[in-house]
């Protein structure tokens, strides 16, 4: 898969957070996996975002390709992490995830769920968890619908580093052959991406 940005510019509120950016994502290597990198309020969050089709650039073109097709990022399956949970808090960790897409059962939930989460945690309201378990669950909501690709936004913030460490092991072996794009400042544990780094002019 190869994602071009060229020239993407994105506003809110006369705040201007990517001022032309030109990127070449290319995730067709051996390596298929992409840590990007920049400080905060760089517009890593707001790249992100495009890359999913959650949001379009006032100007500039992105094109996504995959073999010999090309089109824009609206027509890709996205498995997205936010930088929020997005967690329905009255539901159950099981629930949370089983209900986000018909393919994923409440068994199938649980029992993925249950990789990084403590069995206790799987059938109380959301609401009543950790954040960092919350994390968990915002995660494996991610994972589990059929997807083209996945994109993670600091996918590791409230986590422990042994907690961190199997979190990021259940990540690497369930995401199978899809790409993953991940911004996190947290890299410790992390395997060897490649690395981009968003810069502004």
């Amino acid at each position: 898969m190869q994602i071009y940005f060229k020239d993407i510019t994105k506003t809110y509120d006369g705040k201007t957070v990517l001022d032309h950016v030109n990127l070449h994502i290319d995730t067709g290597s051996d390596n298929r996996d992409v840590l990007l990198r920049g400080p905060s309020g760089i517009g890593k969050t707001t790249l992100l975002r495009i890359i999913a089709g959650l949001e379009k650039a006032d100007s500039g073109s992105t094109e996504i390709s995959m073999g010999e097709a090309a089109h824009g990022g609206n027509s890709l399956k996205v498995g997205m992490v936010f930088q929020e949970d997005r967690l329905l808090e009255k539901l159950t960790a099981v629930d949370n995830v089983s209900l986000v897409d018909p393919a994923v059962s409440r068994e199938r939930a649980r029992e993925a769920l249950s990789e990084i989460l403590p069995p206790e945690a799987l059938d109380k309201p959301v609401k009543e968890l950790s954040g960092g378990m919350k994390r968990r669950v915002a995660i494996v909501r991610a994972m589990l619908p059929p997807s083209d690709m996945l994109v993670m936004d600091e996918p590791f913030t409230g986590l422990d580093p042994d907690t961190r460490e199997r979190v990021i092991a259940y990540i690497m072996k369930s995401k199978g052959k899809r790409p993953l794009i991940l911004a996190s400042h947290e890299v410790e544990g992390l395997p060897k991406m490649r690395e981009l780094i968003l810069e502004q002019k």
